[in-house]
């Protein structure tokens, strides 16, 4: 199974709500990220993504590395996506839907059983926003 690499953000805000996006023609929400350039580090690709999708400008600094996670790609069949992640905190008043994005949503574990998300997010990087999710 072919491996697509990407950086992902695990996104909270001071309520809790943690922020998934959808890109257009697509229909599962998953956290913000995406494919490395060129020489970029992962954090750099985050950092890159972030910007163009959301609007924001994050440091390094502000990124808490949270490991590597595997899981099936939700818009490429046949694919895994292996997700270097990174937890940060923002304001969802600063967030704005930019680029290939159709849509943002800041959540809930409440919303977790009734939206569609990529097996990432459900798998591996939404319990770690609401640990009770891994129960």
């Amino acid at each position: 199974m072919p491996d697509i690499h990407v950086s992902a953000a695990v996104i909270a805000d001071d309520e809790g709500r943690v922020l998934v996006v959808r890109k257009q023609g697509t229909t599962r929400f998953m956290q913000p990220g995406g494919k490395p350039e060129q020489g970029e580090t992962a954090a750099q690709t985050l950092i890159r993504e972030l910007h163009e999708e959301l609007g924001v400008l994050l440091d390094e600094s502000d990124l808490r590395p949270l490991g590597t996670f595997i899981s099936a790609a939700a818009n490429e069949p046949g694919h895994r996506v292996v997700a270097e992640a990174f937890a940060a905190s923002l304001d969802p008043r600063s967030v704005t839907v930019q680029a290939e994005l159709a849509e943002l949503r800041w959540i809930t574990p409440s919303d977790v059983a009734t939206l569609p998300l990529a097996p990432l997010s459900i798998e591996h990087l939404l319990p770690i926003a609401w640990p009770p999710l891994a129960d």
